[in-house]
């Protein structure tokens, strides 16, 4: 978390600005669950707003009469004396009212194969994997490592251990065996959910041998080691097989009972770990606990993506090894009684149409994606998408990092046929669920902004002084009271949970973002403070030049990164990926330099001379983590001339040599 330097300015400079609008239809509006009269309860009522949406969203085994106790700041407590289970109120009580013929999961595997899960199959499977989970002597407060593809047997892992009262702490499948060693050590797991394998871009690829290496690298100090194993068979490929400690997922499935009664927990009990670190570095395991998370995932879902479970098809392209994939995956959607699509591969393979095809193979209604896939849609034109029917979509959502408004527009005229909403979320793992979005029947929407906290929840851009900054300034974003999904700490370590998110502000929650409002008051996410350059003593937002880089029609995709300058303190550098024609033109050391020039002109003449970069870098690629963020890090470390850091996580390694060898 990076604060202000001694000498840069007090606030972000706010720079770009936008004009378009786009009201909701008056037939959406009329239709809308969320509407301006549920902002208006939400602030008339406080707190007791959400214990009514607590009551409203989740059933209860002991009804809670307390709703938050705020007295262990910054550790808040919601609905404490409640106990609840999270797998009851995502399948049990759907079936028990009628609804377990309902889809529930339409799966897609990458090779083509399919299957259809009802609300009845998942209360099955998420019965007998707990059945299985406790037979191997999982027990309420064990935690379980879950380390699988994007599979069904991924949510029922999930719910089997929160049906058990077992925490558990799902590891990305793309992350090496030493990021997932130091999960296991952190979370003194004992029991591991993996696979074979699974597919990806056109092939299998291998997971178990990463567990068996973190296994094997365990430190005998830190933990006692790995008591079992439990193997989904995606694949097939063969496996190294201990039989003490491995056993089959399937077999462990075909012998336990079909009936299991839920273990009823309080409503701070520990629902997950998720762990926001890289490979390198001590890992930070985000806690959540399980009342106010689901209260809040189940509002936000219902509210934010105006979901009819009785005739939407839902799709949220997330992985579950992230939060998105926790809230807007498994918990949100399931506890709402959604019919959702799931998608195990890539958006290319076997062919760049694949998610346009899912969409108008299932009708999917609602789709939730991030601006990198957005963008990347865009660098491969409209063509693709146009070859598919997408008329089911009927409101469309954006996650993950701030989104550029040409590629706001672009998803809502090419995916969107030009009337459907967007709504493009803020929200981070350590909230929970989101925070600022438009509500779609209700908010004028503009390309690019989050606009407005949530009903409910008090969101800030604040200066150095946690002084509200006026409307046309910029800040630092903040959560200025508790909100039910909230992080209740850092995984074994409250003195870290402490310093890393309430030291900046009193009792305030920074989210180490920037943020700027606009002459209307509405909010524009600037990317992470570490991210704002100080150029000339004015702090430029790299959010804001990748925007103006991406709304000129040579340029695909943009990163920019600020680097040392004797002169200005630093100086902005860009890195861009052209569209087709534009990169044809620029194979030559003459029509490259005419397309420079002609980007530096145009971020000059949307932003300013300020914000006009020393050097723009044109590059085949750009390095991203696999869950699709920019790791401009590895950027800054071109930009200087240093040897590149640390590049274990990017979603591709190779993606820098190509960046370093096109530069020379």
């Amino acid at each position: 978390m990076s604060n202000t330097t001694e000498n840069s300015s007090p606030a972000l400079s706010n720079l770009l600005s936008e004009a378009r609008s786009f009201p909701p239809s008056e037939e959406f509006a009329a239709q809308a669950n969320a509407t301006a009269a549920l902002a208006r309860e939400a602030d008339e009522r406080g707190e007791e707003f959400w214990a009514d949406q607590a009551r409203k969203m989740l059933s209860w085994h002991t009804p809670f009469t307390q709703t938050l106790d705020w007295s262990r700041a910054p550790v808040a407590r919601w609905f404490a004396d409640g106990t609840l289970n999270a797998a009851y109120n995502a399948l049990d009580r759907h079936v028990k009212a009628g609804r377990g013929k309902r889809v529930a999961i339409h799966f897609e595997g990458e090779p083509g194969d399919t299957r259809t899960v009802t609300y009845d199959d998942l209360l099955t499977e998420v019965s007998r994997a707990a059945n299985a989970l406790q037979a191997l002597g999982v027990q309420t407060g064990d935690r379980v490592i879950i380390y699988l593809p994007m599979l069904v047997e991924s949510v029922v892992a999930m719910l089997a251990c929160a049906r058990i009262g077992a925490p558990h702490s799902v590891v990305f499948g793309g992350f090496s065996a030493e990021a997932l060693r130091s999960r296991i050590e952190d979370a003194g797991a004992r029991v591991i959910i993996t696979a074979d394998g699974g597919y990806r871009r056109g092939a299998p690829f291998a997971l178990k041998p990463a567990v068996d290496e973190a296994i094997a690298t365990l430190n005998p100090d830190n933990h006692p080691g790995i008591s079992h194993v439990l193997v989904v068979q995606r694949t097939g490929q063969e496996v190294e097989w201990h039989d003490e400690r491995d056993l089959w997922w399937h077999e462990a499935m075909e012998s336990a009972d079909i009936r299991h009664e839920p273990t009823f927990v309080e409503a701070e009990h520990p629902l997950f770990i998720l762990y926001t670190s890289g490979t390198t570095g001590r890992p930070k395991g985000i806690l959540h606990t399980t009342g106010g998370y689901l209260t809040q995932a189940a509002f936000t879902h219902w509210a934010v993506f105006d979901l009819k479970a009785e005739t939407d098809v839902y799709w949220c392209t997330a992985d579950i090894g992230w939060i998105t994939g926790h809230s807007y995956v498994v918990y949100g959607p399931l506890i709402n009684g959604a019919t959702q699509v799931i998608y195990e591969g890539t958006p290319d393979t076997p062919h760049r149409g694949r998610w346009w095809e899912i969409v108008q193979k299932y009708k999917v209604s609602i789709l939730y994606t991030a601006p990198t896939a957005i963008r990347t849609y865009m660098k491969w034109g409209e063509e693709v998408p146009d070859q598919f029917d997408l008329t089911s979509l009927r409101l469309l959502g954006s996650v993950g990092e701030p989104i550029n408004p040409e590629a706001w527009m672009w998803y809502r005229r090419v995916i969107g046929g030009g009337s459907t909403p967007v709504v493009d979320t803020w929200w981070q793992t350590e909230t929970g669920a989101i925070m600022i979005s438009p509500l779609p029947g209700v908010t004028a929407a503009k390309p690019g902004s989050a606009q407005s906290p949530l009903p409910g929840i008090a969101v800030d851009v604040v200066d150095d002084d946690a002084n509200s900054v006026p409307a046309g300034g910029g800040g630092y974003l903040v959560v200025s009271k508790p909100w039910p999904a909230m992080l209740r700490g850092i995984w074994g370590d409250l003195d870290r949970f402490k310093e890393t998110y309430w030291s900046r502000f009193k009792n305030i929650y920074f989210a180490g973002d920037g943020a700027k409002r606009d002459d209307d008051g509405d909010i524009w996410l600037l990317g992470r403070v570490d991210d704002v350059m100080n150029v000339s003593g004015h702090r430029l937002s790299t959010t804001e030049i990748e925007s103006s880089l991406v709304a000129h029609d040579a340029v695909a995709e943009a990163a920019v990164v600020g680097a040392a300058d004797e002169t200005t303190g630093q100086a902005v550098v860009a890195f861009v990926i052209l569209r087709g024609e534009f990169a044809a033109a620029a194979q030559d050391d003459e029509g490259a330099a005419a397309i420079q020039e002609q980007l530096r002109t145009h971020v000059a003449r949307q932003i300013g001379p300020i914000a006009k970069p020393r050097r723009i870098l044109i590059v085949p690629e750009l390095p991203k983590t696999r869950s699709g963020k920019i790791m401009r890090r590895l950027l800054r470390d071109v930009a200087e001339n240093r040897t590149v850091g640390d590049a274990t996580t990017l979603a591709d390694s190779s993606v820098m040599a190509l960046i370093k060898g096109k530069l020379g």
